[in-house]
């Protein structure tokens, strides 16, 4: 039987903090409970991103910026497609603006989404939500859920699934 794919919204890979925590601690548990990890942070080889960042400040590195940003948004929206659901890392003050559009975008698709949030700060609207209500809806209305901790990411997802690895 094919294992299921699992995008990753996260902004973890902005930071070698979170960079560590998502390669080492994140698709370490995605991949144990069975599914298979889109990565949209290797959707892009790293060697073109290194490049650009090269580059002397200028219109020369804004039009490749705008490229690569273009490449970037294509590449994460091919994932999102082919995914059969989604992780979404919701730790923050608030929701990371492109963790939020993927979720909107994979809601859109009918995708069903789980919610990590471990970041014990308030950021929900009211006393009813645990985080903005509206990326709340999308991922309760996919099917979905929040958990709070890392070990019930795997329950989750293979619920949604309904397998047990």
């Amino acid at each position: 039987m094919k294992k299921k794919r699992i995008y990753i919204a996260s902004p973890l890979g902005f930071s070698e903090t979170g960079r560590e925590f998502y390669y080492n601690r994140i698709i370490p548990a995605v991949e144990k409970a069975g599914f298979e990890v889109i990565d949209p942070w290797k959707l892009i080889p790293e060697e073109i991103l290194k490049d650009v960042e090269k580059m002397p400040d200028g219109a020369e590195k804004k039009h490749m910026w705008q490229e690569i940003s273009m490449m970037i948004g294509r590449g994460n929206t091919i994932g999102l497609i082919s995914a059969d659901g989604v992780l979404a890392i919701l730790d923050g003050k608030e929701i990371d603006s492109g963790t939020a559009a993927e979720i909107g975008y994979a809601s859109a698709l009918e995708k069903p989404i789980v919610g990590y949030r471990n970041d014990y700060r308030q950021c929900g609207d009211n006393e009813g939500t645990v985080i903005n209500l509206q990326v709340e809806f999308f991922i309760r209305d996919s099917g979905g859920t929040i958990v709070h901790n890392i070990e019930d990411i795997a329950k989750a997802l293979q619920e949604i699934f309904n397998f047990i690895e």
